[in-house]
């Protein structure tokens, strides 16, 4: 092969080795939660991206195999081309044939090492660093694109991979991220302290931090005293006036076994399913002329015992996409409401 052809065979390989590098880099480094929330948009990249990231085992062989077939192609290509279009110029210039061959041979060696390192390795992982959810966006469709063009060699490799741990007693899992335990993370908090890495102040913070998913929401539950609630057949303009005056923007709605009218039968009523209107949604109704009651504008809320630990409650309110929860007493009682605000401070507050 002369130079002609193998140059742009070398820029190919080069932008290869890099396209897998800056992969490889991306997905490690990218933030899972914004590359999802993009998905959630239609973002069909993002969706990739995500995808890779969740087969992270996989997505790493792929993007060895796609460097480790790059970097033989330069060797097996590149460096014999530049040798043989170097040596007949070391020869011209006196050197015997041989030494001609071994000089160019040199040369050639270094010439495409550097390139190799520098532009197919250290520039695409710094560019992929730089940005890793930009990056990964990037690349996330062509790369699934290769993996699923060369998965059963990927699964080989895997598989071979994970017989070699196991006859080292090594039990291999690819689909679980590393992860510590809050008794593993205070020792490690506590050891920083005995060796003067963090100070007493921190080492109280981070154990507050841990402590605080753990404790139950009797703390936290707003009595049902306190409750604010309007009539399922309150008007807009009646739940605009019941959030001036009282301050609150998120409202439940009397109803069917609803805390609101817990409240007023004494506490005794189960929770049912209780609802909640938000401020902005009466707002947008009486902007638009319209006296929908309170009850068709309500959303459902959750219900959590008071038991419950303050991480777990968080992660419910978040999947139901509530900022309030209904907190039930051990006879299944309604015995307040929990504010995913006041839940977030806890777990962020020092002690």
């Amino acid at each position: 092969m002369n130079l002609v052809l193998g140059a742009p065979v070398t820029l190919a390989l080069l932008a290869g080795n890099g396209f897998f590098v800056a992969t490889e880099f991306a997905l490690v480094a990218a933030r899972r939660p914004r590359l999802e929330r993009a998905a959630a948009r239609g973002s069909r990249a993002a969706g990739a991206a995500v995808a890779g990231i969740s087969e992270l085992s996989l997505t790493l062989a792929g993007a060895q195999l796609g460097i480790t077939m790059c970097s033989l192609g330069l060797g097996l290509v590149s460096e014999p081309v530049f040798a043989e279009t170097l040596a007949p110029l070391f020869h011209a210039a006196g050197l015997p044939s041989g030494g001609a061959h071994a000089v160019a041979f040199v040369l050639a060696l270094g010439l495409v090492t550097f390139l190799h390192m520098v532009v197919g390795e250290m520039a695409p992982k710094s560019w992929a660093i730089a940005g890793p959810e930009r990056s990964a966006t990037i690349l996330g469709l062509p790369f699934r694109a290769f993996t699923a063009l060369v998965r059963p060699v990927l699964a080989a490799l895997n598989g071979a991979t994970n017989l070699l741990l196991r006859a080292v007693g090594v039990a291999p899992d690819g689909s679980r991220e590393l992860s510590r335990t809050p008794e593993q993370l205070r020792r490690i908090a506590e050891e920083s302290r005995r060796l003067g890495l963090i100070e007493e102040a921190d080492l109280t913070l981070l154990t507050a931090a841990l402590d605080a998913p753990r404790a139950p929401l009797a703390e936290l539950v707003i009595p049902v005293a306190r409750i604010v609630s309007v009539p399922a057949a309150a008007t807009p303009q009646e739940v605009l006036d019941t959030a001036v005056r009282t301050g609150w923007t998120r409202i439940m709605v009397r109803g069917a076994a609803s805390p609101g009218e817990t409240r007023t039968a004494g506490g005794a009523e189960s929770p049912g399913e209780a609802r909640m209107v938000h401020v902005r949604d009466a707002y947008v109704a009486r902007a638009r002329g319209r006296d929908t009651p309170a009850g068709e504008l309500a959303h459902p809320v959750p219900a959590l015992p008071v038991g419950t630990p303050v991480g777990r409650a968080v992660a419910v309110l978040r999947d139901h996409h509530s900022r309030l929860g209904v907190a039930t007493g051990p006879d299944g009682r309604v015995a307040g409401l929990i504010n995913l605000d006041d839940l977030l401070a806890t777990l962020l507050a020092p002690a």
